[in-house]
């Protein structure tokens, strides 16, 4: 017999609804900062939310355990499969005869108009970053007997990102930018990213706790199948 949950839902939803946001409106925006002793910082707006489905992904691992993650993997990259597909067709079909619908389009194209090349790139490394997070997370957490949640929240962001950040910068970039530019722009995402998960810490405490008592659920993944193509 299935567990119902609270809370459950209302997590999957909020991890969905930020991967969608992050992807298509910060995405497409190149921001810049100036950071002492470093100077000028270039990153993607979306850095600075994309990181938040991340923590979801832990406090769901965290509490109701990987099985249940998968299934809200698989939930945000499905939205993103057709998220992707809706905007190649909404950009591709062609505007109406008017000075505005014209000029509408342009501005359409530069938000949504992302490559095939780079929307498949997002899609495999939300997947593969995803899915290294939730694995370490709860092999962590069986590792250390459900002690010391920082380090396995940290731990695992820290190679779900890496898989992450180097996944999409080499798929989408790799022989149309320099080498040396890959390697910078991905460590710098890579670095705004985990530190994102570094200063959350505190609020990731805060939320496992009040779903752990509310949910009365600490589940360990102790005969887990980890197939990441399994749904149940």
């Amino acid at each position: 017999m299935h567990r119902q949950y609270k809370y459950y839902d209302f997590v999957m939803a909020a991890f969905v609804c930020v991967l969608l946001c992050s992807n298509l409106i910060g995405a497409g925006k190149a921001a810049q900062i100036s950071v002492p002793l470093l100077g000028p910082v270039t990153f993607s707006a979306g850095v600075l939310f994309f990181p938040v489905s991340y923590i979801f992904g832990d406090v769901l691992t965290e509490v109701y355990g990987y099985g249940r993650d998968r299934r809200v993997v698989w939930a945000g990259f499905a939205a993103l499969a057709f998220a992707s597909l809706m905007a190649t067709v909404v950009v591709s079909l062609p505007p109406a005869s008017s000075d505005y619908a014209r000029q509408y389009q342009e501005h359409l194209v530069g938000v949504f108009g992302d490559t095939p090349r780079i929307a498949l790139a997002s899609m495999i490394a939300f997947w593969c970053g995803s899915f290294s997070n939730s694995f370490t997370l709860a092999k962590m957490k069986l590792l250390t007997q459900g002690r010391w949640l920082w380090s396995r929240t940290i731990g695992s962001t820290m190679v779900g990102e890496l898989i992450d950040s180097s996944l999409f910068y080499v798929i989408a970039f790799y022989g149309t930018w320099p080498n040396e530019q890959i390697i910078a722009v991905a460590l710098a995402q890579y670095a705004l990213k985990t530190g994102w998960e570094i200063l959350m810490t505190p609020v990731t405490y805060r939320i496992v706790g009040f779903l752990k008592r509310a949910e009365q659920e600490d589940y360990y993944d102790s005969r887990t199948n980890f197939n990441p193509f399994r749904l149940n």
